[in-house]
């Protein structure tokens, strides 16, 4: 059975919990490749392909599976928002894709040293040539897509509720401490406002952590520990009577890329 890595995936109000593990393997690939500066064009959140395509997932997601080449886009991007109009951070384990619904959950298979990865599909693209799906940095990283920074690959659209076992299985095995992502944003200031929200509504107290690529900065705004799902599924309860209905789990080992931030 081939090792799956877990990616970053959305914590819904419909109670599907979910949480981001990264790899501690990692390849030669470093944000600085001329490969992530390819065109990369980004569309409307309302696109969504043809709905009478065999390619549109909306009513039949479980049915895609597809194969095709992978490539990868970072730097260029980081910082500037996605088609679901959140902050693109390279450093997440993110996706692009044509037709996919967004968000959205998807498998993602190395044909050619076959390992797995899941990935949030959170962006449109790519455009450019045949490719199938468009990785973020760090997905692209954990896939070990090669030399040319391109491989062959098996993708696979999942729910929620399929992603969820393999996601409890990894956590089992990882003595790492899980917090909960509320909001990401290109200035301080609006995180500081979130935050200031936060504390506000008597809710567990949030910290700020920052992380740089060249100019662009991003800042997130977390919680926690987070101790069990049903402790997470009431904070997000909690977050949602405030008006934050989108958030994400991420791992100790995703914050080696962050600074905290004292406000």
């Amino acid at each position: 059975m081939n090792k799956i890595i877990i990616a970053t995936l959305v914590l819904t109000l419909f109670g599907c919990s979910t949480d981001q593990i990264k790899s501690a393997r990692t390849t030669d690939i470093t944000p600085e490749d001329s490969a992530v500066l390819r065109q990369h064009t980004k569309l409307n959140t309302n696109i969504a392909g043809d709905q009478n395509s065999e390619d549109n997932l909306l009513p039949r997601i479980s049915r895609y599976l597809k194969q095709g080449i992978a490539s990868w886009y970072g730097p260029g991007f980081h910082g500037k928002k996605t088609a679901t109009g959140e902050i693109f951070d390279m450093y997440a384990m993110t996706a692009a894709h044509k037709t996919l619904p967004i968000p959205s959950y998807a498998q993602i298979t190395n044909l050619t040293n076959h390992r797995s990865i899941i990935v949030r599909i959170n962006d449109r693209g790519p455009f450019v040539g045949n490719k199938e799906v468009d990785l973020s940095y760090a997905a692209a990283k954990n896939l070990d897509l090669g030399e040319g920074n391109s491989s062959a690959i098996e993708i696979k659209a999942i729910s929620p509720k399929q992603a969820l076992p393999k996601i409890q299985q990894l956590a089992a095995t990882q003595a790492k401490q899980v917090f909960l992502q509320v909001g990401s944003f290109g200035t301080a200031k609006k995180a500081l406002e979130l935050k200031n929200k936060i504390a506000a509504s008597n809710l567990p107290s949030a910290k700020i952590l920052s992380s740089t690529y060249k100019k662009s900065t991003l800042y997130k705004v977390q919680i926690g520990p987070i101790k069990s799902t049903v402790n997470a599924n009431e904070l997000n309860q909690q977050l949602a009577e405030i008006g934050i209905f989108d958030t994400q789990f991420v791992t100790e080992s995703n914050l080696s890329q962050s600074t905290r931030v004292t406000m």
